[in-house]
């Protein structure tokens, strides 16, 4: 028996077909399993992710039940900020805590330093927080910073019971 050219050619064509459709069938349910073992191992991590919140959340509130309140936001970095000798500057309106980073960074850390500001200062300052110039004089940062350090200043001032006391 002899084959012309156009029956081998086609005859190999088939052949290639079937290696392929052969290969994809067997590897089916290999892949399959090992989708099913991803998805359980998922399933298991957002468990132990979820079991893990749950207890950080216990933990707070057990910590919140032992302290005089709830720890409100901005807390954790004035207590942070009052240890290594830094206002937080987060309470200035128009200061967010990216920019206080980048305050703290060019070495401003009391609320006296951005009250003592000077037009040449706050320029350098704008220009490194990407700010439209004229931004910390329409916000009036210095303004703000003076307040906050005169009520720093008081509350330093005061005594146990809130009285003001006065050296004898």
């Amino acid at each position: 028996m002899s084959f012309t050219l156009n029956e081998l050619v086609l005859l190999l064509i088939a052949l290639a077909i079937g290696w392929l459709l052969g290969l994809m069938m067997s590897g089916r349910g290999k892949y399959r399993r090992l989708w099913r073992d991803e998805q359980i191992a998922h399933r298991e991590a957002i468990k132990d992710r979820d079991s893990r919140l749950e207890a950080a959340n216990a933990r707070i509130a057990e910590l919140e039940r032992q302290s005089a309140g709830p720890i409100g936001p901005g807390t954790a970095t004035a207590v942070a900020g009052a240890v290594h000798g830094r206002d937080d500057l987060s309470r200035i309106t128009g200061i967010s805590q990216p920019q206080e980073i980048a305050l703290n960074e060019a070495g401003y850390h009391r609320y006296g330093q951005i009250a003592s500001l000077n037009a040449e200062q706050e320029a350098t300052l704008e220009a490194r927080l990407g700010l439209k110039p004229g931004t910390i004089a329409h916000e009036d940062w210095r303004g703000q910073a003076a307040e906050l350090d005169a009520e720093l200043n008081r509350g330093h001032k005061r005594g146990l019971f809130g009285r003001v006391t006065t050296p004898v």
